[in-house]
């Protein structure tokens, strides 16, 4: 039987009543006392929770893994205590619910850290054009250049393997259902698998082995925190965002990371084509491959539709298919897919700027239709 973006599916324990995700999205709307969920988040969440599971945004595991103004955080009581109102208001309306773990690593500036420390990651090569947006006193975020980055010390990784297994914790705490690894997007987890970026020479640098054990121990460390079957990875090949540079051996590095993951038990794999593109080819290579070398549930991330998802569904290229700004757009958006009703745009000017407007203030079909009245 074909599968179908509108049926059930088992994500271990956790059934889902139909094969949508919304995709993890930073929104920067934390509170500026405490970096934690507000009730505007609450609310942006539940609107949302017909998709069959939300993927909350990025969210830094400690005030060092910041990149961005106005993130929440998952690392104190009052961010803990924000996301119980988070994911309480999910649940009532019958959601279910992970959170992304973030470290930006180099991606970042001294300012957004209380003690002014720089930003970290495998090396000293730092970003010659990319820019983060901090507060620097003013109402709203202003873009920066990223400040150049420290090394981490060999001490320091095996550290901040513990915070993302603290931060794991903390999202069971908070009333996740699970949580989502973000090695995606040039980010720290990325960083040290990019062989140009990474110049380190202990455990962590090398060969593709040593550059992926990072993630790998992080990986199995939340594991045992929470449970391998609530864990989920975010990985991006191919991908270029934040000044990353494409993997030389793509199939032989994902290959052998899927695999890895695959004898871990990890719950998901999460795939995203920047691009947009290559995803979309039922013959692509390293899609295959993945799939091959991945036996447990995929998420598709990448440009997709409602009939480009039926057709990545149809050709078994994944299990589940994310979706990202047309959820910011359209908090029905499994209902408009089912039905096929237009889709209302997203306004970009307001994706990151803080305040309701465009962010709680989409209206749903219903609500376009008593407007209408």
């Amino acid at each position: 039987m074909s599968k179908k973006l509108f049926s059930r599916y088992s994500l271990g324990a956790l059934a889902l009543p139909n094969r949508v995700v919304m995709a993890p999205m930073n929104r920067n709307r934390a509170s500026d006392s405490h970096l934690a969920p507000t009730t505007m988040t609450a609310r942006y969440y539940a609107q949302r929770a017909s998709a069959g599971l939300i993927i909350a945004e990025g969210t830094p595991v400690s005030p060092q893994a910041r990149g961005c103004a106005r993130t929440p955080g998952i690392y104190s009581a009052a961010q803990i205590a924000g996301w119980q109102n988070v994911t309480r208001a999910v649940h009532r309306e019958g959601g279910r619910i992970y959170l992304q773990l973030w470290h930006v690593g180099r991606v970042g500036h001294c300012s957004l850290r209380a003690d002014g420390s720089p930003p970290v990651g495998p090396s000293t090569i730092g970003l010659q054009n990319d820019r983060v947006p901090i507060l620097a006193g003013s109402r709203d975020p202003v873009l920066v250049p990223c400040d150049p980055p420290r090394a981490l010390t060999t001490d320091e990784v095996k550290e901040i393997v513990g915070d993302f297994a603290r931060a794991a914790g903390n999202a069971m705490a908070a009333g996740f259902d699970g949580v989502e690894i973000h090695a995606a997007n040039g980010y720290l987890f990325d960083q040290f698998r990019c062989p140009y970026l990474n110049d380190r020479s202990d455990e962590y640098g090398g060969a593709t082995r040593e550059r992926w054990r990072f993630l790998l121990d992080t990986a199995a460390a939340v594991a045992d925190t929470v449970g391998k079957e609530r864990v989920g990875v975010r990985i991006s090949p191919l991908g270029t965002a934040h000044e990353m540079q494409s993997d030389p051996a793509p199939l032989f590095t994902y290959g052998y990371l899927a695999c890895q993951l695959d004898r871990l038990g990890i719950g998901y794999l999460h795939v995203y084509d920047q691009s947009g593109s290559w995803m979309h080819d039922p013959q692509s290579e390293l899609l295959q491959h993945l799939r091959a070398c991945y036996s447990k549930t995929m998420i598709l991330c990448g440009g997709f539709d409602r009939q480009r998802a039926e057709a990545a569904l149809r050709a078994d290229s994944g299990d589940l298919i994310a979706f990202g700004k047309h959820f910011i757009a359209n908090p029905d958006l499994v209902e408009r897919l089912q039905i096929g009703a237009s889709l209302n745009p997203w306004d970009s000017a307001t994706i990151y700027k803080g305040g309701a407007r465009g962010y709680i203030d989409y209206p749903s079909l219903e609500e376009e239709a008593v407007s209408e009245t």
